[in-house]
């Protein structure tokens, strides 16, 4: 039993960083609405980058959060300003295209400049144990947990207290009104690809410690951060949480018990029942799909 819940709290330590990459993925697709494709890509950037700082300047994985946040949002709007945005009008079919040609392109981009070699980072300290009451998890997994929680959260409160954030649910809600009104809405499109993939890219940071970088690790990404999404309920920030949550035990129950290489089957079984049973997402409604463009 001890060893039950020792696993079940690693899982719950991974599946807030599933949380961080998919409320990033929620709040690209909820105000942009565009399914970005390349969105655990973006991840691998942020996994790269901190490899890299690591490797040269030998800089710790978590204090180089401060150089991969500023460049991933950077990197996000760029993204938006001279991809997304002018095709902003376009097909969703357009739109999709466009983005999984961005994935193959940083996939093959990585391959280039880093091979096809597994990247990780070596933070001795990290790979020490915490002992609470008798369950044992690393210091990294523990680090990566509170960080993504406390960003998560940051988005919450952004999303539900500011101006900003109101701004950025009047856009999800109807940005033709928003725009005559006097918003500017491409002006927080930016920010918020910029922000999505800022939050993708501090994933990155922080899972890199006890997970390889390679240059198809983003797939993986991508696709749990989609079953998070549509788990928790489209559009659901609070929803999103809970999925990542709930498929990081998954993912580490079913590597431990059964075999590794079935730790996706089991999530995609989790997410076949859900949508069965309860298609629009465990938090989610047929309004809120309305919202995000999917209906």
């Amino acid at each position: 039993m001890e060893q039950m819940i020792q696993i079940v709290v690693a899982g719950l330590m991974l599946g807030g960083v599933y949380a961080l990459i998919a409320v990033g993925l929620n709040l690209i697709f909820g105000v942009v609405k565009i399914i970005n494709f390349a969105h655990g890509e973006l991840v691998l950037v942020g996994m790269y980058l901190t490899w890299w700082l690591w490797l040269t300047f030998d800089l710790n994985p978590y204090l180089s959060l401060v150089i991969v946040a500023p460049v991933t949002f950077l990197l996000g709007v760029l993204i938006q300003q001279f991809l997304v945005g002018p095709m902003i009008n376009s097909s969703p079919l357009m739109k999709i295209f466009l983005t999984l040609g961005l994935s193959v392109f940083l996939q093959n981009l990585a391959l280039f400049m880093f091979g096809g070699q597994f990247r990780t980072v070596n933070v001795p300290w990290a790979e020490q144990n915490l002992t609470i009451l008798g369950i044992s998890v690393t210091y990294g997994r523990v680090t990566a947990f509170l960080v993504a929680l406390l960003l998560v959260f940051g988005l919450f409160y952004l999303m539900k207290r500011t101006l900003t954030g109101k701004v950025l649910n009047a856009i999800v809600e109807d940005r033709e009104t928003a725009g005559t009104i006097g918003i500017p809405v491409r002006r927080y499109y930016l920010l918020a690809m910029g922000l999505g993939v800022g939050l993708a890219g501090v994933a990155g940071s922080l899972i890199i410690p006890f997970q390889a970088a390679y240059p198809l690790a983003g797939a993986h990404f991508t696709l749990m951060a989609f079953v998070v999404v549509v788990l928790g309920g489209l559009g659901n920030m609070g929803g999103a949480l809970v999925g990542g949550l709930i498929l990081g035990v998954v993912e580490t129950l079913t590597g431990t018990y059964l075999d590794p290489g079935l730790q996706q089957v089991a999530v995609f079984i989790v997410f076949i029942i859900v949508l069965i049973v309860r298609p629009q997402g465990i938090f989610g409604g047929a309004a809120r799909n309305a919202e995000v463009g999917l209906k």
